[in-house]
This record gives structure tokens, C-alpha cells and sequence, in this order.
């Protein structure tokens, strides 16, 4: 694919959505989509706008749209279909939560449905091939079904769990976006890869907005748009060649889906439902350690990029080299979390909401 197939997309995706941002936030106060801060709120203003992510939706469209229109993308038509069904159901969900506030289960279920349609359309995990000897292993198709859907719904939520910071999901979510489109250049799927370009124009031009202190909040309707949107791109992306071929969007999506992991971890230690908040996430421990939401989302946007520069060089990684440099990162990944305070399991560690409340108003103007 030549370079125009890529500029012009971003540039609509991040023109229409920063254009569209404000007239949106005024429609979100009218209609009451305003954020209502809970004790697990960092920063307590009440007001700010919600429906973020239905910019950066427009955003998204807008720019794959162009992406049609510059010339015929080889896609299949399910594909298409499957991807605009499902994250129209996300937008749906997010956009009911984030005026009403739905319980967990109907969140999931609407997930799950819209999960469930990009798996039938093709966005899935059909088999594997052993990186040191090549030898193919065709999963059942039961298995395809279950690991494919666990794995949109789970970074689907593992993006909602980090947008607790002003323009941290954005921004991460642009980080991740950056990573998985480079990876799709190199598999050559120019669909992937103008449907990444597309995402990524959409969190740009909405990240000004966002960026702390943000004057609007992508919302659960932005979160999780962003979340179904990179799960399908890593699948896109997953040329289903190696093992380590799909290691690389893990990498990607590291920080997050480790945030989720240790959440879960947290509430089955303590007996507590796995739906229940708490203030123990990364994004909290930096901010903690940092006394600033600014700082906090810098370093957690420093950690993702880290991981994705990784994810970029393991797809030159073939045979007996990927395994030994795999366990090389773990363990540094592993080292450096425990330096940074952010494995601990213990509940004890929790701060008071107030208190992280007056480090994150300290930067408000």
C-alpha cells in the first residue's frame, strides 16, 4: 500500500473528530450524558461530558469511508459487515451505560453478542504453527470460538478498566493503535491496516480534548469502542503463522490486559465479586507515586510504548531465538512492576478516594 492510503485516512479520521468533539459535548450536557463522580473518581468534577467515543467513532468512519473511496480495499464483505454489526451493538451498549448505567451482566452480554457476530464474520484464532519446527496445529473449532470471543471480550474490557485517568485510555488505546498497524503494514492486509489508520485519526483528534484536564470523558460508549476495535485489528492482523506471531499483540496490549489480570487476581484473593471497583489499578499506583495525573499518564503511556516497540521488533523473531528473547522480556517486564509497586495483590494498599482526589485537582486551572 502506498503512503496516500495511509495520510489521507488519518487525516480525515483526526480532522472529522476533532471538528466533531465539541458540538458533540454540548449535545452530550443537553441530553444529561455528564459524568456523576463515584468514591472511585479521582478527580471530582462533576459535569464533564460524556459521549467522547461517539467523536471518535465519527472519526473512525468518516476516515474508512475515504479509505473505500481512494480505491477498492480487499476485504470481505462478511468481515466488514461483521466488524460495523459489532462495534454498532458496542456503541449501543456504551452509549445506554453511560446515560442509565447498566448492570455488569447486560454489559457482557451485549459483548458477548457482538463478540460473537465478528467471530462468525472471520475475525477469529483458526490454528497455530509451532515457530521452531513449523508444523501446523489446526485448533477445533470449538476452541476457535471460545479463545477468539474470551479474546475480544477481554481487551474490549481491558481498555474500559484503564480509562480511569483523563486521556489515558486515548491515549494508550493510540499507542497500542500505532503498533498493530505497523504489524498489519508488515502482513500486508491494507484493510487492517487502513482500518488501524482510521482508529488512530478518530483518538488523535479527540486526545486535545481529553488530554488532562479533559473538558470531555470518552465515556464506557468511547472505552469500549476502542477496546472491540484494537481486539479485532490484533485478529486482523494475526496472520495465524506462528506462536509468536501472536505473542506480538499481546505485547501490545500488555499493560492493559495485565491491569485486568492482577484486578481479577485482587477480587478472587479477597473474596470479593469480580465486578466490584477498586482503586488498585496501574494508573491509580502511578498516579500514587506520582502526585500528578499528568505525570501518571505520561509514564503509563511510556510503559505501553515500551511494550509496543517490543511487539514491533518480535515479528522479525523466527525459530529457536523468539523463545529464550519471550522469557528475556518477561522477566524484565516482571522486575520492573515489582520496582514500580504495581503487583501487589494486597487490598490493604487502597487509598482513600479524597486523597488521590486532591492530587488530581492540584493540576485543574
Amino acid at each position: 500500500m502506498d503512503a496516500i492510503q495511509i495520510a489521507i485516512p488519518l487525516a480525515v479520521g483526526l480532522g472529522v473528530s476533532a471538528v466533531v468533539t465539541p458540538p458533540v459535548a454540548r449535545l452530550a450536557r443537553a441530553l444529561g450524558f455528564v459524568d456523576q463522580p463515584s468514591e472511585r473518581s479521582v478527580a471530582h468534577r462533576p459535569g464533564i461530558p460524556l459521549l467522547g467515543g461517539v467523536a471518535v467513532a465519527i472519526g473512525f468512519f468518516a476516515a474508512l469511508g475515504t479509505g473505500f473511496v481512494l480505491g477498492d480495499l480487499p476485504v470481505l464483505p462478511s468481515h466488514l459487515v461483521g466488524f460495523v454489526t459489532g462495534a454498532g451493538i458496542i456503541l449501543a451498549v456504551g452509549i445506554l451505560d453511560d446515560r442509565v448505567g447498566l448492570g455488569a451482566m447486560t454489559k457482557f452480554g451485549g459483548q458477548f453478542l457482538a463478540a460473537l457476530i465478528a467471530v462468525g464474520a472471520g475475525y477469529k484464532l483458526g490454528h497455530i504453527t509451532e515457530p521452531i519446527s513449523g508444523t501446523t496445529f489446526l485448533l477445533p473449532q470449538v476452541m476457535v470460538w471460545v479463545v477468539s470471543v474470551l479474546w475480544i471480550v477481554g481487551v474490549t474490557n481491558a481498555i474500559n478498566l484503564v480509562d480511569g485517568l483523563d486521556g489515558l485510555a486515548t491515549g494508550v488505546g493510540a499507542i497500542i493503535c500505532i503498533t498493530l498497524t505497523v504489524i498489519l503494514v508488515q502482513a500486508g492486509q491494507i484493510f487492517g491496516a487502513v482500518m488501524g489508520v482510521a482508529l488512530l485519526g478518530g483518538l488523535l483528534g479527540f486526545l486535545p480534548y481529553n488530554f488532562p484536564p479533559a473538558r470531555i470523558f470518552l465515556g464506557d460508549t468511547g472505552a469500549l469502542f476502542i477496546g472491540y476495535s484494537l481486539s479485532l485489528l490484533a485478529l486482523e492482523g494475526y496472520r495465524q503463522v506462528t506462536v509468536i506471531t501472536f505473542v506480538v499483540p499481546l505485547l501490545a496490549l500488555a499493560v492493559p490486559i495485565l491491569d485486568t489480570g492482577l484486578s481479577i487476581l485482587r477480587r478472587l484473593r479477597t473474596g470479593k465479586p469480580l465486578f466490584t471497583g477498586d482503586r488498585l489499578h496501574i494508573h491509580h499506583r502511578l498516579l500514587d507515586r506520582q502526585g500528578s495525573p499528568r505525570a501518571a499518564v505520561l509514564q503509563f503511556y511510556f510503559l505501553t510504548a515500551c511494550f509496543s516497540l517490543i511487539a514491533v521488533s518480535f515479528t522479525g523473531l523466527h525459530g529457536y531465538v523468539a523463545g529464550p528473547c519471550l522469557v528475556f522480556v518477561v522477566i524484565l517486564t516482571l522486575r520492573l512492576l515489582h520496582n514500580m509497586g504495581v503487583l501487589s495483590l494486597s487490598a490493604s494498599e487502597e487509598l482513600p478516594s479524597s486523597q488521590s482526589a486532591a492530587n488530581a485537582e492540584e493540576e485543574q486551572p
